[in-house]
């Protein structure tokens, strides 16, 4: 059995959940991480995590709404980390893909959640696009706070920076991507991988240009397994073993 330990569940991409879970446990999927960004999101996975029992909320602001968000989206971080089933600090980061004016924004707002992460003894999922340096920099700021690199898909000598500071790499449908070079150092980095899809984005091949839903992290872990030559229960038990590793609360 695995675990979809990042996807996005929101009313706004799907019509019903209900089918969305169904579909997913079908295809051995048991248990779903469901990851906010904004006030209204947060607000929507935590309900979330009330209504189903194979879903787990992780709950933050992510960097392209650093311009909208209020000092109370901040206070209802804090309040509702107290619930048992939010198992996280993310999305949060920095997104240099728009714009870099912003970056000193994107960096306090990024400290914030990284220090409440670290008062609370909460892993973080960090979304880091086209801001490596930056994203490596603020973490070692924060050597008690350890999580997971979300939608990894950098180079070895990346990956091994993040596992040496104690993170686990999210890998997803990237790496069955044709043009994606990731699966070439899945080998280097098998022990330390998570797994997820980032539904409803990155849809894992043959199925891109259709929406992406949890289902497919079986696709993504017969691909890795099939390049790496192991069976789908030695992937399963590692990947297993590292969400429990960072999620503590699961």
């Amino acid at each position: 059995m695995f675990v979809d330990t990042h996807c996005h569940l929101y009313q706004e991409y799907y019509d019903s959940v209900d089918e969305i879970i169904k579909r997913a446990q079908e295809n051995h999927i048991k248990s779903f991480f469901v990851a906010g960004c904004d006030q209204k999101s947060n607000e929507e996975v935590l309900a979330l995590c009330h209504q189903y029992d194979s879903i787990y909320a992780c709950v933050g602001i992510h960097p392209e709404n650093v311009e909208t968000y209020a000092s109370k989206d901040i206070e209802f971080l804090k309040q509702c980390i107290c619930c048992p089933k939010v198992i996280a600090l993310g999305e949060i980061g920095l997104d240099y893909h728009y714009t870099k004016e912003n970056k000193e924004k994107q960096w306090l707002l990024f400290e914030i959640q990284l220090q409440i992460a670290q008062e609370n003894g909460l892993p973080v999922v960090i979304h880091s696009r086209e801001a490596t340096q930056d994203t490596i920099d603020l973490l070692k700021r924060y050597p008690n706070v350890k999580g997971v690199i979300h939608s990894f898909s950098g180079s070895l000598e990346v990956a091994k920076i993040y596992i040496q500071m104690g993170y686990k790499l999210g890998i997803n449908g990237v790496v069955t991507f044709k043009n994606s070079h990731l699966k070439e150092i899945l080998p280097e980095i098998l022990d330390f991988i998570i797994l997820e899809t980032d539904s409803p984005y990155l849809t894992p091949h043959p199925y891109r240009g259709t929406k992406n839903e949890p289902k497919y992290v079986l696709d993504i872990a017969e691909f890795i397994a099939d390049y790496c030559g192991i069976s789908l229960e030695e992937l399963a038990k590692i990947t297993n073993k590292n969400i429990k590793e960072v999620f503590k609360r699961y």
